[in-house]
């Protein structure tokens, strides 16, 4: 696909990786990783970037892919951990924190569900030579669980609780994800949704105004908010 030939390219990355080895990743890449991916979202930024917390020793060294995720875990008698699946949640309401982010973690990809705008990508993403992967439709979760080989640690589980502490999970061939960006900040989606929009004002030609509307309702595409 980001070849252009119609042929989805796949990649394996072993984690943690550098800026030179995502500069051939292309937009709509199939990407699978190996190594440690870890789990980070509001209540791990709060806690770095407005509470002063520390991040754990080394993390830069041991991983630099945080995944915005909730992972289905479950805690053993014995005190360990399980986790049999992990679902992407939704990147954007997190872009606020992101350019810090990437300061002080290290981190060069972005895992989530539903990418984020160009804008972004080029504001955040592009100076740190980062790139994103979003997941690959929905219930992916389980396909995502088969990727895992263990739970090298958790952090702030107690403060913050399942959804929300900091995971650091050994995978192996994880995924599929798909690039949504690439080093120049392009946007896998924003490209694709400008080509369905191309022919929709062709498909509601001739179309009556409905009668009745409901809140935020518009005829107008360029309205609409996705």
């Amino acid at each position: 696909m980001g070849t252009g030939s119609g042929k989805l390219k796949k990649v394996s990355l072993n984690v943690p990786v550098t800026t030179e080895q995502l500069k051939d990743i292309e937009i709509g890449d199939i990407v699978y990783l190996n190594g440690v991916v870890y789990t980070a979202r509001e209540g791990v930024y709060k806690r770095v970037l407005e509470g002063g917390e520390s991040l754990p020793e080394g993390l830069a060294e041991i991983s630099n892919a945080n995944f915005h995720c909730s992972p289905a875990a479950a805690r053993r008698e014995d005190g360990h951990f399980d986790i049999g699946a992990m679902t992407g949640t939704a990147s954007f309401r997190f872009s606020k924190w992101l350019d810090q982010w990437f300061d002080v973690s290290g981190a060069k990809i972005i895992i989530g569900k539903g990418g984020m705008t160009s804008e972004d990508y080029r504001n955040f993403f592009v100076p740190h030579g980062a790139i994103y992967l979003t997941t690959v439709g929905y219930g992916t979760g389980a396909l995502l669980g088969r990727g895992i080989r263990g739970i090298r640690d958790v952090h702030w589980f107690d403060e913050l609780g399942i959804a929300q502490a900091m995971w650091m999970v050994e995978v192996e061939n994880f995924g599929p994800f798909i690039a949504d960006s690439d080093l120049a900040g392009n946007s896998l989606f924003e490209r694709e949704t400008a080509k369905v929009n191309k022919g929709l004002a062709k498909l509601y030609e001739g179309t009556r105004a409905p009668a009745l509307h409901r809140f935020g309702e518009t005829n107008d595409r360029n309205d609409e908010m996705i």
